[in-house]
């Protein structure tokens, strides 16, 4: 298990919910990232999706698309990036072994996601996935080993 946050690969829905809703458990975890002086990873396939999600026209009554474009212009700030050659890793959903290709040349620690098909796979090659409220606890104050 993590104990803390330091290399993470954060799920598009991890992100775009912290962005939407502050004090909610994906706003708690980029924050406790940027408070460890974590990074981010992620691949330009990743942050594709994240870009191309995010910027959909769904959003607008929730938040201004210049903010939107800020939030990720803050996550670029926060990130690394990692290469990838897409390789085929067995996720049920092929779309998210980019996630996991990311988090083993990124040599993350966690990755934190909401997404089933992900989840169902913890832990994958040693990299724990987390939802957001698992990955907090894990991290949190009391997590501590002694």
């Amino acid at each position: 298990m993590p104990t803390r946050a330091d290399r993470l690969v954060v799920d598009t829905n991890v992100l775009i919910s912290a962005a939407l809703r502050d004090g909610t458990p994906p706003r708690q975890v980029l924050n406790g990232v940027q408070d460890a002086g974590g990074v981010l990873l992620f691949s330009d396939g990743t942050f594709a999706e994240v870009h191309s999600r995010f910027l959909k026209p769904k959003f607008d009554r929730y938040v201004t698309v210049e903010s939107r474009v800020a939030f990720l212009g803050h996550l670029v700030t926060a990130s690394e990036w990692v290469s990838i050659s897409h390789a085929k890793l067995g996720c049920r959903d092929p779309d998210d072994d980019k996630l996991l290709e990311t988090a083993l040349l990124g040599d993350a620690s966690c990755i934190v996601t909401g997404d089933q098909d992900l989840l169902a796979m913890h832990p994958f090659r040693g990299v724990p996935i987390l939802d957001p409220g698992a990955f907090l606890r894990a991290t949190g104050p009391d997590s501590a080993q002694p």
